[in-house]
């Protein structure tokens, strides 16, 4: 939908002046085609402050997440239950969160799991813990789901002339 003045109107406001078709020119200079969101003025703008993590740059490790600790569980039975995952972690400390995705059309775990804990030291105990464990004769493979580390330099790559 477009914004559309109509310049060939009858009214006093559009007749040709003293000036000519320049005062036509400055009016459609002055009209300026607005689409899309953000056309407030920048004054008007609400400034949002979200919330973050303070940076450290202490290099490679684990990364807190908004809420906690949380670890990438990956080798877990198909039949596993909810239960028996949660008890499993729990020994080493008072699980925040746990979160197992099932396929859709079998209904089973689909293999890995979301596992937060409050705290680091309980998170690190687990993970030295369960690494390697076995659940349902299945070795799982326990690892941090947020890690930091040195960033990543992008490589562009040249392309070869041909002679």
């Amino acid at each position: 939908m477009a914004d559309v003045i109509d310049l060939q109107h009858d009214d006093e406001e559009f007749d040709v002046e003293d000036e000519g078709d320049i005062g036509v020119e400055k009016l459609k200079d002055k009209a300026k085609r607005k689409k899309g969101r953000g056309l407030e003025r920048q004054s008007n703008r609400m400034e949002i402050d979200y919330e973050g993590l303070d940076a450290d740059d202490s290099g490679v490790g684990p990364q807190r997440s908004v809420e906690g600790w949380i670890l990438f569980v990956t080798g877990i039975h198909e039949e596993a239950k909810e239960e028996d995952v949660y008890d499993a972690f729990g020994e080493y400390g008072e699980l925040k969160n746990l979160h197992l995705n099932l396929d859709r059309r079998t209904g089973f775990i689909k293999g890995y799991a979301l596992v937060e804990y409050e705290t680091y030291k309980e998170a690190q105990a687990a993970l030295e813990g369960m690494n390697g464990a076995e659940l349902y004769e299945e070795k799982l493979s326990v690892d941090w789901a947020f890690v930091k580390g040195p960033r990543k330099q992008r490589h562009h790559r040249r392309e070869r002339r041909r002679r």
